[in-house]
């Protein structure tokens, strides 16, 4: 009895001997980098993916959050629209400031002409001499008040032509004058400030 128990452990030492060095022959597998990284970023992706999905109180966020963005939008035009009307108007009343006396003036121009043309007559005996000095008196308030609301002549005699202001009605060659050069007034243009109400009437040299 005692010789087949021998021979049994015997046997399961030799058994596990044999598994043993199996197991020392049969190499361990080695892990690949690739496989790693491989896996890391299918790992990352995953958790993007889950990220990626918001839940029900993140999209109402960001849907307030993108209209809040375009009331804010709203507003900003809406307030350049009311500060371009504002402009508008206040340059409106400027300009209708700046030349309110534009149709008084314009209506005084002929009355201008006629005074001058009065003046520029000599006057013959006493009589004719004191009503042509009452009537440049007159000329000079009426100049003087005209003035005062900004009306301007303008300069024309040995100017060149500039056909914002003058208005060349001939063209003549006269020695002594250059190419394009006013050589007579005609009749006399007036500025009211910095705006043309009258064209004047000039000769230009050719």
């Amino acid at each position: 009895m005692t010789h087949l128990k021998d021979e049994r452990f015997s046997t399961e030492e030799k058994e596990m001997e044999q598994q043993e060095e199996h197991s020392a022959e049969v190499p361990e597998k080695e892990e690949n980098p690739e496989e790693l990284i491989d896996a890391t970023a299918s790992e990352q992706d995953n958790e993007a993916a889950e990220e990626d999905v918001l839940s029900p109180e993140q999209e109402q966020l960001q849907q307030l959050q993108s209209e809040l963005e375009e009331w804010k939008n709203k507003a900003l035009r809406t307030q350049a629209d009311l500060e371009n009307v504002r402009r508008r108007s206040r340059e409106e009343k400027e300009k209708a400031a700046k030349y309110r006396s534009q149709e008084l003036v314009e209506a005084l121009l002929p009355v201008l002409d006629n005074f001058e043309r009065a003046i520029s007559a000599e006057p013959e005996g006493d009589e004719a001499a004191s009503l042509h000095q009452g009537v440049q008196m007159v000329y000079s308030q009426l100049k003087a008040a005209v003035e005062k609301e900004g009306l301007e002549a303008v300069k024309t005699e040995g100017e060149l032509f500039d056909p914002h202001l003058h208005q060349a009605v001939m063209q003549v060659e006269e020695e002594g004058f250059e190419s394009n050069q006013i050589v007579e007034e005609l009749q006399k243009g007036y500025l009211l400030k910095d705006k043309v109400i009258r064209p004047a009437m000039v000769k230009v040299n050719a």
